[in-house]
């Protein structure tokens, strides 16, 4: 069984861990598109709100909520959703500066939405089962 102090301090870790995904993934935005010659890619500057709306904002509501995080099996995938979207995101963004497309950039996401309702409805089941039962 966690403690209180151990589940706020693993979603106090996973919290700084989402903020510094999302500050790499602007600074790494923003480097790109200073070196791209004046060619912008939505896809590049806005990719840094997936970490920062799925990641970083869940953590803080569940920390202020005084909820727990999920099991681990749902926090894999969650967090694996956000990571393939965000790589999506950007490898789309250096396609569009490059000047060319791919079929196959469509994957990403596919991958990630099925990863994050894979997420969701396990930590979905998982407080269904910790409500209390009354009779």
């Amino acid at each position: 069984m966690f403690t209180s102090d151990e589940r706020n301090g693993k979603l106090s870790k996973a919290a700084l861990l989402y903020a510094g995904f999302t500050g790499f993934t602007a600074v790494f935005g923003i480097i790109y598109e200073l070196f791209s010659h004046e060619v912008y890619s939505y896809a590049m500057i806005y990719a840094f709100m997936l970490p920062l709306f799925l990641g970083l904002l869940p953590c803080l509501v569940l920390l202020r909520m005084k909820m727990r995080l999920p099991g681990e099996t749902a926090v894999k995938a969650w967090n694996s959703g956000i990571a393939i979207l965000t790589l999506g995101m950007l490898c789309k963004g250096v396609l569009e500066i490059f000047g060319t497309t791919n079929s196959l950039i469509y994957v990403y996401p596919v991958a990630g939405a099925v990863l994050l309702l894979t997420g969701l409805i396990m930590f979905i089941v998982q407080m269904k089962k910790d409500l209390p039962v009354e009779l």
